[in-house]
């Protein structure tokens, strides 16, 4: 069953049951104000006939006389007495000698009451006729219910009818609405399927401007995560390409290497330098993506532990010095004594990638520049180089997986593969901080990273 059924049944269901309801309370307040009419008429009659009954010497019933009214031509008046005798009716009852209700003449107080006599249906007020405490008869003024039923009937089949109408047009009407206002989820369903069959993510939902009710809504939400997938899978293909273009190169040098081994029929030490050379290459490479793999997967878990930072930073400053050797000068600026909750290692790794791609990418005689700082709560770690500097347009990218900003040069054998940057980030946003660049052409780069404090 469609949605669109449902919703109509729905619908249509509950206004049967408001007409139902309405219709109910209707019907019964109108019984009840045409039964009050009718109890008003009768108990005005009975009051007129009391009025002029009287009793003989011996307290029965000796004079009834009816009033000169034209209330008893709608109304029957039958007065009985104790031995069950009938003392007088009213001149429209005939001869009928039966009492018009039975039940109410062994009654101790007036009492309304509906009869049927004689295939009639009628209202019949009974009064007990009392002589100071002596019960000496019984009043009996009935009025049929002929006009009463007829409007009953009238009313409720009018109702009834009322009732359909106003479901079939609710059905109706509700069945139309809902297959506009549907009808833009038949288009989402329907550019889906040409998304699957096309395999096509860059196609988007039709979205009219202006439309901001929950529909709207749901194709905005839809593009976005359309946009998103689109931009993953994209990721995705960059990525294989960039991972098979990286286990290219060095497996090319490894196998030419080979065979360049097996033509000369003995081992060359410059070739085996060369392929061990680049099987270290491929294990920074495995190792770099594995990191990156358990990282996004949750399955690296950090050792956060109290971490003095200005002595992590100086040891790194010493390690540096040595692998910058003669080609450039690393300074130690101002540092401050800072403690950190954190994972000594994987900070280490960070500032080590930092401060390592600072001197690859300084030419010779240019200078690095460490220096730390507490600024209020947080740590700041600045390291400057006074190299060639980074591009506007690939500032934006430098901690994208695989992206290098000298990829239009040739790389050297020392070259990284786009990965530490984007490890080095990570381990940042996950200690609680952020890492922050500044570059200009001919100026250098600057990187800062702000991490919290420990208290």
């Amino acid at each position: 069953m469609s949605l669109r059924l449902r919703l109509t049944l729905l619908y249509s269901t509950f206004m049967g049951g408001i007409l139902l309801i309405f219709g109910a309370s209707v019907y019964l307040l109108v019984n009840v104000i045409l039964l009050n009419q009718v109890d008003t008429t009768l108990a005005a009659v009975a009051h007129d006939i009391t009025k002029v009954t009287k009793v003989n010497s011996v307290g029965e019933l000796s004079v009834v006389r009816l009033p000169p009214l034209d209330m008893t031509s709608t109304a029957y008046v039958q007065v009985w007495g104790l031995n069950g005798n009938l003392a007088a009716t009213s001149p429209g009852i005939g001869s009928l000698t039966k009492p018009l209700d039975p039940t109410g003449l062994k009654t101790q107080s007036p009492i309304y009451r509906d009869s049927q006599l004689d295939g009639a249906h009628l209202r019949v007020l009974s009064v007990p006729l009392v002589l100071g405490e002596r019960l000496i008869g019984t009043l009996q003024v009935g009025a049929g219910l002929g006009v009463v039923d007829a409007t009953q009937g009238n009313l409720l089949s009018m109702m009834a009818l009322v009732a359909v109408i106003g479901v079939l047009t609710t059905g109706l009407g509700s069945w139309v609405i809902l297959g506009r206002a549907l009808s833009p989820l038949e288009d989402i369903t329907e550019a889906v399927d040409q998304i699957n069959r096309a395999d096509d993510l860059s196609r988007r939902i039709p979205h009219q401007d202006g439309s901001e009710d929950e529909i709207g809504e749901l194709v905005i939400s839809f593009n976005q995560t359309l946009e998103r997938l689109e931009s993953l899978f994209t990721s995705q293909q960059r990525f294989l390409a960039d991972v098979s273009h990286e286990l290219r190169t060095p497996l090319t040098v490894i196998k030419g290497n080979v065979d360049l081994m097996r033509r000369i029929k003995e081992a060359d030490e410059e070739s085996l330098g060369s392929i061990d050379q680049e099987a270290g290459r491929l294990t920074r490479l495995v190792g770099g993506l594995l990191m990156l793999a358990q990282a996004e997967s949750g399955k690296l878990a950090l050792n956060m532990k109290p971490v003095e930072l200005d002595l992590l930073l100086t040891e790194v400053f010493t390690e540096m010095c040595v692998l910058a050797g003669s080609k450039v000068k690393v300074h130690l600026n101002d540092i401050d004594q800072v403690i950190v909750n954190g994972d000594r290692d994987r900070l280490k790794q960070v500032l080590l990638n930092l401060v390592s791609n600072a001197i690859q990418y300084t030419p010779q005689g240019g200078d690095v520049f460490l220096s730390m700082s507490k600024i209020g709560e947080q740590a700041r770690i600045i390291i400057r180089d006074t190299g060639p500097g980074i591009p506007l347009e690939d500032l934006p990218h430098i901690f994208d997986r695989f992206y290098r900003a000298e990829k239009s040069r040739t790389r050297s054998v020392s070259s990284g593969f786009g990965l530490g940057l984007s490890i080095a980030n990570w381990i940042v946003e996950h200690h609680g901080g952020q890492i922050k660049v500044e570059s200009k052409e001919g100026k250098g780069t600057t990187f800062v990273i702000w991490l919290t404090t420990a208290k």
